[in-house]
């Protein structure tokens, strides 16, 4: 099936259809800045059981702020480049073919630790969080904090944004979004 779907609530597919394959152009996609986003699986089409999500990520770049998941775990699979994150207190590094684990309810993040393109697949158990991503996707101007702070409650999750410059600085990266601090 080569189609996009309009929302994150869109069912493309239940798996009553039988098999289907999921080409390297299928999916919706957005380009957050610090990160790309391809859907390539929604929640709604594995029961709520997860979602998956291809990350793209620019050389040595940090996507995303320090943060922690309430309500789901993720699985970061690398296909190419070099991932780099931190894990609580533990940084770790993975190559093409290694899976890396973010347990929900730990703070953490991950960046492009390399001068060539990463890109992830983003196992999401369950399913959900891709949502907040789709949402982010149809921003057209710079958010404000309390629009942040409504979508991070809106999908239990919590951001610390005073991470930004010192993890930057610590491993030698940009974050495009300009922000040092807090957005908005």
């Amino acid at each position: 099936m080569h189609e996009s779907p309009d929302s994150h609530a869109t069912q493309r597919f239940d798996g009553s259809h039988g098999p289907r394959i999921v080409g390297p152009a299928d999916g919706k996609a957005i380009d957050l800045g610090m990160l790309g986003v391809r859907f390539m699986v929604w929640s709604a089409e594995s029961g709520g059981q997860f979602s998956l999500v291809e990350h793209p990520i620019p050389p040595r770049t940090l996507a995303a702020p320090l943060h922690r998941h309430t309500r789901e775990d993720e699985y970061s699979y690398v296909l190419e480049g070099h991932l780099g994150a931190l894990l609580g207190d533990e940084v770790v590094y993975a190559a093409p073919g290694d899976l890396v684990f973010e347990p929900r309810n730990q703070w953490h993040t991950f960046w492009n630790a390399g001068d060539d393109p990463c890109r992830i697949l983003e196992i999401i158990a369950p399913g959900g969080f891709e949502g907040m991503f789709d949402e982010m996707g149809e921003w057209t101007a710079p958010p404000e904090l309390d629009d942040i702070r409504a979508l991070n409650a809106a999908y239990g999750l919590d951001e610390d944004f005073e991470s930004i410059g010192p993890l930057c600085e610590r491993f030698g990266l940009a974050f495009p979004a300009g922000v040092d601090q807090e957005p908005g």
